[in-house]
């Protein structure tokens, strides 16, 4: 089995932008693309207010929500203090200009908004202990 899904290549993905991935189950995925061509891939739901990060502005190695400009760390997911959460972080791999993510992850991580509402929740609490 192929452990990884092709998406797009490289330039596709708009520089300090993204691109959405659908799936069969759960929320998209949002493939970001920094000014120095690292790529990031996060469930495309602000751990805030599930806001749409594939609309959001990219600087740095975060995105800043279109909702209410929470940055969301694109390495990790974690939201920047004083804000807390974290949005599910997908792997990805780019080989000759082609992005790829994980096939497992995409058909496991976060497949229904229960899973992604209890994982917030979770990483909330921890945060907050």
């Amino acid at each position: 089995m192929n452990d990884w899904k092709t998406i797009c290549r490289i330039d596709d993905i708009p520089v300090l932008g993204a691109r959405r991935v659908r799936r069969a189950a759960g929320a998209d995925v949002a493939v970001f693309r920094t000014a120095d061509d690292r790529v990031f891939a996060l469930l495309d739901r602000c751990p805030h207010k599930g806001g749409p990060l594939s609309q959001g502005i990219v600087f740095g190695d975060h995105v800043a929500c279109p909702l209410h400009n929470w940055a969301i760390s694109l390495v990790d997911g974690e939201a920047r203090a004083p804000d807390i959460g974290c949005a599910t972080r997908f792997a990805v791999r780019v080989e000759g200009g082609v992005v790829s993510l994980s096939a497992r992850e995409l058909d496991s991580l976060a497949t229904d908004e229960a899973d992604a509402a209890a994982l917030a929740r979770r990483v909330i609490a921890i945060a907050s202990a």
